[in-house]
């Protein structure tokens, strides 16, 4: 028997585990409440903050209590435009520009948001990496629902009630500058987690890794893996449904 490989290290946690000691908090919206279903409630940006380990800036926007005397702070992922002292509306009948939240039902097809909740209170869980935007496309008034464009080109059906942010999410182009030494690669990673330097499994001995060993680095077996192979073989394409390059182009339905 060989040695417990990184897939199974892994999933132990341990050393693997995401560095979130000086993480900021969770970026999410405001809870749905009467104030954001039947009106608006208006909000300032106090700040606009690093988060470790997350691309795009975080802001913090300062909500009045619609019941009692106090204030309550919470994280929005910054929009391209947002500056500190802006007033942020948020519900149903804010206005449409860059920051404030509303329901997808509500806002013009061709709107470019992000943020969204997939499902209505979710607080927003698609488009969040810094430079991203959904697309609204078309609505349904029928059945009250809303056809979006994602990051990745796919099309989505969600609920009008879903809610989404005005604008595309601040820090875009991070990507665009490449890192050009180690050093900077391994201060990127250090904010995440224990993934960096990643060795090849063909450049191990056969001990190590089930692509290792022979005269020349290469794996010597198909790639693809059944989904259940043990936990020791389970590297390459599991389960894979096709392998190859991609031919021709994918017809979107719109």
């Amino acid at each position: 028997m060989g040695r417990v490989i990184r897939s199974q290290r892994k999933g132990a946690g341990s050393i693997f585990t995401a560095r979130t000691h000086r993480r900021k908090g969770a970026a999410k919206l405001r809870s749905i409440d009467f104030s954001e279903r039947n009106g608006y409630i208006r909000g300032l940006v106090k700040e606009i903050i690093h988060d470790p380990g997350r691309g795009a800036p975080l802001a913090k926007v300062q909500f009045r209590d619609p019941y009692r005397f106090k204030t309550h702070t919470e994280l929005f992922i910054a929009t391209e435009g947002t500056y500190t002292g802006q007033f942020i509306y948020c519900g149903k009948n804010a206005q449409l520009a860059v920051g404030n939240v509303l329901p997808v039902g509500q806002m013009p097809e061709g709107t470019i948001i992000s943020n969204i909740e997939e499902s209505p209170g979710d607080r927003g869980s698609l488009a969040r990496t810094s430079g991203n935007y959904a697309t609204v496309i078309g609505h349904n008034t029928e059945d009250g629902t809303t056809r979006v464009k994602l990051p990745s080109g796919n099309k989505k059906v969600l609920k009008s009630d879903c809610r989404g942010t005005v604008g595309i999410v601040a820090g875009g182009g991070r990507i665009d500058k490449p890192l050009l030494k180690a050093g900077r690669a391994f201060f990127k990673h250090r904010a995440k987690r224990n993934s960096w330097p990643r060795t090849r499994g063909v450049a191990m001995n056969p001990v190590d890794h089930v692509h290792g060993g022979g005269n020349h680095q290469h794996i010597g077996k198909a790639s693809t893996v059944a989904r259940t192979a043990v936990p020791g073989q389970k590297v390459g394409l599991i389960a894979a449904r096709r392998t190859g390059l991609l031919r021709g182009t994918k017809k979107l339905k719109d």
